[in-house]
This record gives C-alpha cells, structure tokens and sequence, in this order.
C-alpha cells in the first residue's frame, strides 16, 4: 500500500516534492493545503486542493504531511502545530534556532505519537550528515563547507528591498584560492570574507540611483558588509535569459591527520551541483517522509533529524536489494 502523501503549501519546494513522488511507487500525493483561495491553486498532478482549514479534517486519509513554509515564520508554528495530528517533515534550516524548534516540535510530536523530522535537505541534511560521518572517522582535524556557485534566495530578497531594485539575483561563490589550500591539507583558518564572494545582478528601477543602490547592497550588515561583493546592474530581460534557475550546491570537507606522529594526510569530500535547488531539496524531503512514515509504524515517535535514521529507512529497495546492489 503507498504511503500517503499532504502537501501544505504550493511553491518552489512543494511542487519539487510533486514531482519527486512520480518518481517513487510507493508513495502517493493526495492533497495540497494552502492559505491562498484552493480555487486559485492549479497544481500539476490534478490533485485535490483544500483550504489549510481543512487540514485537521484529513488526518486520517495522510500517513505524511510534507511542510513547505519559510524558517523564519511559518515553520517554527506550522511544524508543532501539525505535528499534533500528522508525520510531518519540514525543511528548517535557520541553525542557530534548531535546538529550540526540535524541543518545541519533540513535545509535540511525543504527546501524539507522531514521528516528525526537522531540519531536512542538503544543508542541514545530507551536508550535516557528511560532517557527523567525516568527525566520527578523523578525530584529529577540521570541518570546513563551502556553498555555492548557487542562488541565495535570502540575499536576493533583501537586494529586492532596496529603494529602486526592480528585481535581483544574488550568487554565492566560494573563493577558487580557500578550497585549494582545504584539499591541500594545508589547513587553513579562514574568514567569512576569504571563503566566498557574492555577485549581484540588479535590476533597477527607471531613474534609481545606481551609485546609492550598490553602496546599499555591499554595505548591508549580515548580507554583504563581509564579503567582497560585485553588483552588475542589467535588464529585467537579460535578468530572465540569463538568470531565470534556481540552481546551487556546495562542498563539506574534512581534512585530518593519522599515524604514530599524524605523518599521514587525509581529506574527505562531499560536494553537490544542482540545477534547481529546491526540486533536490524536495527529493531529500521526500526520502525522509519514508523514513518517517516506517519509523512510526514501529512505534517510534517524536521529533528526529538526519542524524536519528538508518539508511535502509530511506530506501524503497529491500534489505536484499541493498545488500547486492549498493553494499
């Protein structure tokens, strides 16, 4: 029997998510919940659309719910709110909050014996899980992650926030010279500003001040104050040509040492170039709501991150399967 699938919400995330349950049999999406009018909904799939109000009206006819709000606002209520009902993953990725919403989200979840996983996709998530795995085999060395070449969504809103930006696209670049010196073993101590750049392209409005916006931008603290910054100002046009995709990635590394008198180098690598960062997103997402789902059918409940689920949980193939193809 597939497992069955809510969606709460209808963006970028959510209609990855649509997509990535076509490609897993045993799981089926039967409805998407939104705050908008359902009627104004067109989702893809042809499936059923309901007010969010309706919600707790379906918590038997949906084994998961999948939550596709922001971290900022919606998830830290959204997600201990219906882990009351459902199994629910969400993608919180604000991680100096994530202590705090898996203890609100694991009361929760543990008072109705649900399973809900917190803070899932590719950082936190899969990136997470390569430094638990990469700190547990060499003791004795340093972390270090690098994003990009990708789209930060966050910096693009806030340029878009400036007075006369019609609209934007912010990248995030790691410095070529910083992960050279990491792969070297060489070990580095590195600043925020000697590990990325960012490169704006703005669109501005007619008649902006193009000198009085850049200085904006690259003076913004928490954004770009600590980077060196690049501002392009461009057509709304060559804006959508040039730079209509969502794409992103990055790289986790572990450099250490081992031997009698640490003579020995080692580096350990995890890197992801993506297309369209959210459709990945969506299919981390979509893996976890398996694991959540057979997680609880096994009596476990409460809040879990990567971290708490065995690979197998992750997999549709059988023990079987794994162990003479992927062993």
């Amino acid at each position: 029997m597939a497992i069955k699938i809510g969606i709460l919400g209808y963006g970028n995330l959510a209609k990855g998510i649509e997509c990535a349950i076509k490609q897993n049999d045993d799981m089926e999406l039967v409805a998407v919940f939104t705050r908008r009018a359902p009627e104004s909904v067109k989702v893809w799939s042809g499936v059923p659309v309901y007010s969010v109000d309706e919600l707790e009206n379906k918590k038997n006819e949906i084994d998961v719910l999948m939550l596709c709000g922001g971290s900022a606002t919606d998830l830290p209520e959204q997600t201990p709110k219906y882990a009351k009902f459902f199994n629910v993953v969400d993608s919180f990725d604000t991680h100096a909050r994530i202590p705090e919403h898996f203890a609100n989200v694991d009361a929760a979840a543990k008072a109705a014996g649900k399973v809900a996983m917190i803070s899932v996709g590719w950082d936190p998530g899969m990136f997470s899980l390569n430094r638990l795995y990469a700190n547990a085999i060499l003791r004795d060395g340093n972390d270090y992650t690098f994003w990009g070449k990708g789209v930060s969504q966050g910096h693009s809103d806030a340029i878009r926030r400036i007075k006369g930006v019609k609209n934007a696209k912010q990248y995030t670049i790691p410095v070529d010279a910083a992960l050279a010196s990491v792969r070297a073993c060489e070990n580095p101590e590195l600043t925020t500003r000697q590990k990325h750049t960012r490169e704006c392209f703005v669109v501005a409005e007619e008649g902006a001040d193009l000198a009085k916006i850049e200085n904006e931008i690259k003076t913004m603290p928490n954004y770009f104050a600590d980077y060196d910054t690049t501002v392009h100002f461009i057509t709304e046009e060559e804006l959508l040509r040039d730079h209509a995709g969502i794409p992103h990635g990055g790289f986790v590394l572990r450099t250490g040492k081992t031997g009698r008198e640490g003579e020995h180098n080692h580096v350990i690598e995890y890197s992801l170039k993506l297309d369209s960062n959210p459709e990945f997103t969506a299919c981390v997402l979509v893996a976890y709501a398996r694991a959540a789902y057979r997680m609880n059918q096994r009596g476990i409940t409460g809040c879990k991150t990567v971290f708490d689920v065995a690979p197998a949980d992750l997999s549709p193939l059988s023990g079987e399967e794994m162990r003479a193809h992927l062993l």
